[in-house]
């Protein structure tokens, strides 16, 4: 036996159809969102980053331990012996194991970005109706402050072991300014390499490859005028021995116009080249 609804129920029923014809009128008529711009898009995605960050404070290692050590090893173990006391041997070191310690970090951009590729969080980025590159600079402007603050420990450090910029202030935001510009387009490299090859240690392997060479071979820890001849050729026209020129001088008071113009060159090429292979491989992974 069937029993009727109830007057509760039949009130439910007429006010849920037309409630609902309502909602989706109103839905369809209302005017989409709008895209956002790739700054905010980019400042997103560099906040993910920074977001991650907090999560995995253990991360933060590598631009505060890592330095630190950096910084006391290379001065008290060649300090005596290159310059004749650690004193003296500071005073050049610094700028340079400044320019090699963020240099060599900015290859954890790289390993990023395979890390994301490999849980398939890209998949996810390239369905958004946003500015194409805007995952990619996200990465590297999250990296910027880590950057930042390996600078800032170095040169905190470095001020307590006897280290004295003579161009102040000024001169030592200049000098890491400069850090800065070159480290974001040098971390383009590592980007293309976390899209090319297929798993994080590949990307660590080819970047101590790259990265070793050029930071070693240079004028890092002592002036090239002592290298044999044939190493002076490849040292003198190093990218890390001009940005190291430049951090050093503007550090120092100075203004060293060719070594700032040779960064800057330096950096130019690295976004054209490197960022334009990324993002043809970003649109094609």
């Amino acid at each position: 036996m069937s029993t009727a609804p109830t007057r509760t129920e039949q009130d439910d029923a007429e006010l849920t159809a037309p409630d609902a014809r309502t909602l989706a009128s109103l839905l369809v008529g209302q005017e989409r969102p709008h895209r956002p711009s790739a700054l905010s898009a980019s400042f997103t995605f560099g906040w993910r980053a920074m977001l991650k960050i907090k999560h995995v404070p253990e991360q933060l290692f590598d631009v505060t331990v890592f330095p630190i050590m950096m910084v006391l090893m290379f001065t008290y173990l060649f300090g005596g012996a290159l310059a004749g006391s650690t004193e003296s041997y500071i005073q050049f070191l610094l700028p340079g194991i400044l320019v090699m310690s963020v240099v060599m970090i900015t290859m954890y951009t790289g390993l990023a970005v395979n890390t994301d590729i490999e849980k398939g969080v890209f998949d996810r980025f390239r369905t958004l109706p946003i500015w194409r590159p805007a995952p990619m600079v996200g990465y590297l402007l999250g990296d910027v402050v880590r950057y930042l603050l390996a600078s800032a420990v170095m040169l905190v450090v470095g001020i307590v072991i006897g280290y004295r910029p003579q161009g102040g202030v000024l001169g030592v935001l200049a000098g890491v300014a400069l850090l800065l510009v070159f480290s974001f387009a040098f971390s383009w490299i590592w980007t293309m390499f976390g899209l090319m090859l297929r798993s994080e240690k590949s990307v660590m392997g080819v970047s101590m490859m790259v990265i070793f060479p050029l930071t070693f071979l240079s004028n890092v820890f002592v002036d090239p005028s002592t290298m044999p001849g044939w190493l002076q050729a490849f040292v003198n026209n190093s990218p890390v021995t001009h940005l190291a020129a430049a951090v050093r001088e503007l550090m120092a008071g100075n203004w060293p116009a060719t070594d700032i113009a040779w960064s800057l060159g330096w950096s130019a090429l690295f976004v054209v080249v490197f960022g334009s292979v990324t993002m043809r491989l970003y649109n094609r992974k």
